[in-house]
């Protein structure tokens, strides 16, 4: 059984500046709620009760540490002025997971696996949801990715598997996966190639950075060195040097993915919303 996800939100959010020099970009608003409130909500719906969100140090992960923690005084005043129906959406997930605050520090090591890295001690040795606090995966079924993710490596009997778009013409922005078909539904990862500037396939397995790990792909981290291209500690070569060993199950998903990471992305993701 699944119970742990570490969501990532330490990152400067460049793209958006200069209002994320003080906002952070998983804090901003899709429609009513942050965005990194649609991936928590991901991983409720997919029965898991303990969160860690690792966070940027000191005042840069205060949003996120204050929005996901009790606050009496402003409870109190809105319950005092009647405003309980307003409270609740923010107050009620606190009662559904316990959430664990890391804080990534600012030193020599960049890059998607940091969080991870950071967040070992939570992880101990188990099972563990791994994704970004500013990606959506938008459904208007009321259901969970996260959740059929977590189905779907049980039904096929491997240690780890991470989730996939199918459209081609995003290929260049993130990467490709390569793949070896088991049976007719499963799809084992082979490879990955990232972002490819002339994919012209219109469908093809794409990477959205949301992963279903064992503990035992910790080690895969603690080995883990910069990637001689940019430098950084990445998540996919740790997963690709794990896929080498074991088998890791491509699921491909239900909902629409928006990277709210960038200002086009999120544009969108509020656009949509809106239509649900």
């Amino acid at each position: 059984m699944v119970t742990k996800a570490v969501i990532a939100v330490a990152g400067f959010g460049s793209r958006f500046f200069p209002v994320a020099k003080t906002l952070n970009k998983c804090m901003l608003p899709i429609l009513n709620k942050p965005v990194v409130q649609y991936a928590v909500e991901d991983c409720l719906l997919a029965g898991i009760t303990e969160i860690a969100i690792v966070t940027a140090p000191g005042q840069a992960g205060s949003q996120v540490r204050h929005y996901f923690s009790p606050d009496s005084d402003m409870e109190a005043y809105f319950r005092s002025r009647g405003w309980a129906d307003k409270w609740e959406p923010a107050a009620r997930l606190q009662d559904l997971a316990d959430f664990t605050f890391i804080e990534q520090p600012r030193d020599s090591r960049y890059g998607t696996a940091v969080p991870a890295m950071v967040a070992k001690d939570f992880i101990g040795g188990d099972d563990f949801l791994l994704l970004a606090g500013d990606d959506l995966l938008l459904r208007s079924d009321g259901g969970s990715d996260l959740a059929v993710l977590i189905a779907r490596r049980e039904q096929a009997g491997t240690p780890a598997a991470l989730a996939a778009t199918v459209d081609g013409t995003q290929a260049h922005r993130y990467g490709v996966l390569s793949t070896r078909d088991r049976d007719a539904t499963t799809h084992i990862l082979t490879g990955m190639l990232e972002k490819p500037r002339d994919w012209q396939k219109p469908t093809c397995y794409i990477n959205i950075s949301r992963y279903l790990l064992p503990g035992e792909f910790v080690p895969y981290l603690d080995r883990l060195k910069p990637n001689p291209i940019n430098g950084e500690y990445q998540t996919t070569d740790a997963v690709e040097a794990y896929a080498a060993d074991r088998e890791v199950l491509v699921s491909p998903t239900t909902g629409t993915y928006y990277d709210c990471g960038n200002i086009n992305g999120w544009l969108a993701a509020n656009n949509a919303a809106a239509q649900i």
